[in-house]
């Protein structure tokens, strides 16, 4: 199969080795976790938060890492600001960066789409999203890059280390506007600090980190792997580009969708057993972890006949590209929303290829997508 017609042309795409593992049983990791990799497991687990809890994570997590009423007070206080009407707003400003950086790109240039393109962007649409300042920017993408080497390594002291390093980032941003003059909120953040729980406390500090912190630090690298893996898509799949280019905005999130489905770059979230339990045929004792397999449960064959076949209408009431259950992600309209102005951008400018002089290269799990992917682009209209 010729690498413009499948999304798997290297030997060190993780996807292969997950594909693998749909006919197995339950296994373990590497770390002693059950590994769920097909898709009804996955619903089931998912969908059964009083089975299988969120609170598996040694840091505070607002709200993904919460159960039962804490994460439904939780959703009630923050899914408002990730509401598609008040995204309504956001839209323009998103436009403007991502024709900036669209028109930056000279005719014939080269350019990584996920270091060059979707990184910059990231942080550039979370900060205008939040009230950041723009002068953030290089710490944020140094950040970015540092996080995602870390997660590679597998080491708790580094992740860790780096965890601590965005804490710190947030922290600082905070005291800013702490030591401002009372007076109505600016931006985003200050209303979240403003954010009091049902019974009028308001929220800690460290609720209102760990709630930057989820909605930051891990959007800011999923947006810049979502754009390599949509470019890279477009890139062996030229004629998508022209379809892409004038379609309506519901056609648009639709595609979007499936092609992260069939390369889901969110690649795992955790839970934990809270009592004796059986998932396919397994026995699972408490306290015993398992790690959702997002990536490999949007390819299963048993849902998915043909799991690397482009079909949005066909395959949207199965894909799990932003979970399922209770803690399905809060964040798709925001995150459909940069990703759809960027790509759209991009499509207005250029035709997408693959950079003949340059390969492509996957990241490794536990991160998903791609690491880097070179492409050249040519103005549209240009055969």
């Amino acid at each position: 199969m010729s690498q413009a017609t499948t999304g798997c042309p290297y030997a060190n795409d993780p996807r292969t080795r997950y594909d693998a593992l749909h006919h197995e049983p339950l296994t373990r990791n590497d770390n002693g976790r059950w590994v769920v990799v097909r898709h009804a497991d996955a619903v089931a687990v998912v969908t059964d938060p009083e089975t299988f809890s969120s609170h598996v994570s040694r840091f505070l997590q607002v709200p993904n890492g919460l159960d039962g009423a804490a994460h439904r007070e939780a959703r009630e206080l923050l899914d408002p600001f990730l509401a598609p009407e008040r995204l309504t707003g956001l839209e323009p400003t998103l436009e403007r960066i991502a024709d900036q950086l669209a028109a930056s790109v000279p005719a014939g240039s080269r350019l990584d789409a996920v270091g060059e393109l979707g990184s910059v962007y990231a942080v550039r649409a979370q900060s205008a999203w939040l009230g950041w300042p723009s002068d953030i920017e290089p710490e944020l993408l140094a950040w970015m890059e540092d996080n995602h080497a870390a997660t590679r390594s597998g080491e708790l002291e580094r992740t860790a280390a780096v965890a601590h390093r965005f804490d710190a980032i947030i922290h600082r941003l905070l005291s800013f506007r702490r030591i401002r003059r009372p007076g109505p909120p600016e931006d985003l953040t200050d209303e979240l600090m403003r954010v009091k729980h049902h019974d009028g406390r308001p929220l800690g500090e460290d609720e209102i980190v760990s709630v930057l912190r989820n909605w930051t630090g891990g959007d800011l690298g999923s947006l810049a792997l979502c754009t390599g893996v949509v470019l890279y898509w477009l890139a062996t799949h030229p004629e998508l580009q022209d379809e892409l280019v004038d379609a309506a905005n519901d056609s648009f999130d639709a595609a979007l969708d499936e092609i992260l489905r069939i390369d889901d770059p969110f690649v795992s979230n955790r839970r934990v057993a809270t009592v004796d339990t059986v998932l396919n045929g397994q026995p699972i004792a408490p306290g015993e972890q398992l790690v959702i397999n997002w990536t490999a449960a949007n390819r299963d064959p048993a849902v998915f006949a043909d799991p690397e076949g482009y079909a949005p209408e066909a395959n949207a009431a199965k894909n799990l590209v932003y979970g399922a259950g209770p803690h399905v992600c809060p964040g798709r309209a925001l995150a459909t929303l940069e990703l759809r102005v960027l790509v759209r951008a991009m499509l207005g400018r250029h035709r997408i290829a693959l950079d003949p002089e340059a390969v492509p290269e996957r990241e490794q799990p536990p991160v998903g997508g791609f690491h880097r992917v070179p492409l050249l682009l040519d103005p549209r209209g240009r055969s």
